[in-house]
């Protein structure tokens, strides 16, 4: 038995000095990193995550808002294709939104309506959303207010002139490398550490603000701490009271947080269900307006989802840009493929949320799924029946 003994003591020593390592090269993050994602079977973060990690509520509508279902729902089945896609990459919703209805919706894996899953970056389209109330309310003078102005660290040097829609349209300039896999990029950092505001306010200017685009998560979480400090509370409350509940969303939703009570992961991490995301589909659709009520300026929602450079056509100001059989399309984009599409010529809303997504094979910057559910969804579209005349 001595000889056990001996491996136990081995062990554990040998776990406290990697421990101390972590500590001394301040990627102590790398512990919880392994303990969340690699102990739950998993190589980066997933769907579920947010319940291993502190969150701030979006409180829900006192007064719901059900989307009215359509009377042909799901009368016309998923292509083959589609199916097989769904299954391949895991799939858990998907959702297809004409004129203001529920026209198509497919749960997977033991999701409902009701399961909640995280949205990843799709959170930087609402985060963008907050920097235009906040705009609309006066908090924020405009797109072009400096970040000095909230965050004085940043006054100095080739950051002095950087912009807060320099921030929202990713053309910051900031060092930081967006490495989802690499257990030492800053993202997996930030993603970990339990001091976020550190993190971001440690990072430094590189290339001049406002040139070019280049996207970085860093921009969005600065963005967000600069409208906290605009509109006095936390962003999650923020989100609620502006978008949340005037929208009538059915559920509660959880923006993970940095630590117990802290800042929010604001460049991903809104975990809630398919359906309370689609609103912010349906509200950029009808150009910031919800029941006839303004609650996004049309301008700004109009600047959102137009390119900001010429040469990155992919991106507005928080919203991915592309064109399906030459009609405009806008999107929220999160990591393995999680997806809000608006084609507003058609009245149309696509939602897919999944475990994983289909990198570009072609050089285009909008994955190969991206393409998959336009095209199905399309089909789908044009088997339906016209209605009956008598």
């Amino acid at each position: 038995m001595r000889w056990l003994k001996k491996l136990l003591i081995g062990l554990i020593a040998f776990i406290l000095i990697i421990e101390i390592v972590f500590y001394i090269f301040k990627i102590d993050y790398l512990i919880k990193a392994v303990r969340i994602t690699y102990f739950n079977g998993h190589s980066t973060a997933f769907l579920e995550d947010y319940k291993y990690f502190p969150n701030r509520i979006i409180e829900k509508s006192n007064v719901a808002q059900p989307w009215k279902i359509a009377k042909n729902c799901n009368q016309i089945k998923a292509t083959k294709r589609l199916e097989e896609l769904h299954k391949e990459i895991g799939t858990v919703a998907f959702l297809i939104i004409k004129k203001d209805s529920i026209w198509h919706e497919s749960y997977y894996d033991n999701y409902t309506a009701a399961s909640k899953s995280n949205s990843f970056s799709m959170a930087k389209s609402i985060v963008s959303a907050s920097l235009g109330k906040a705009i609309m309310e006066g908090k924020i003078k405009s797109l072009d207010q400096k970040v000095s102005d909230f965050i004085p660290g940043f006054k100095e040097g080739i950051t002095a002139n950087m912009t807060l829609g320099d921030l929202s349209s990713m053309a910051s300039g900031l060092d930081w490398d967006e490495d989802y896999y690499d257990p030492f990029s800053i993202t997996t950092r930030a993603y970990f550490d339990d001091n976020l505001r550190a993190l971001i306010l440690g990072v430094k200017g590189i290339e001049r603000p406002g040139k070019s685009y280049k996207y970085l998560s860093g921009n969005t979480q600065l963005l967000a701490m600069c409208i906290e400090k605009a509109v006095g509370k936390s962003l999650a409350n923020y989100v609620s009271d502006s978008f949340w509940k005037p929208m009538g969303a059915e559920s509660d939703a959880f923006w993970q947080t940095d630590r117990e009570n802290g800042i929010v992961k604001a460049y991903c991490c809104i975990a809630s269900n398919a359906r309370d995301f689609a609103r912010f589909g349906k509200l950029y659709l009808q150009h910031g307006k919800w029941n006839g009520k303004a609650i996004l300026d049309s301008t700004f929602v109009a600047k959102s989802v137009t390119p900001r450079f010429k040469d990155s056509p992919q991106y507005g100001y928080g919203w991915w840009l592309s064109s399906f059989k030459n009609k405009k399309v806008f999107y929220m984009r999160g990591h393995l493929g999680q997806y809000v599409i608006v084609v507003p010529e058609d009245d149309l809303i696509i939602v897919r949320l999944g475990n994983h997504d289909k990198p570009s094979t072609n050089g285009s910057p909008h994955s190969d799924d991206f393409y998959v559910y336009l095209e199905e969804s399309y089909k789908m579209l044009q088997q339906e029946l016209p209605p009956n005349k008598n």
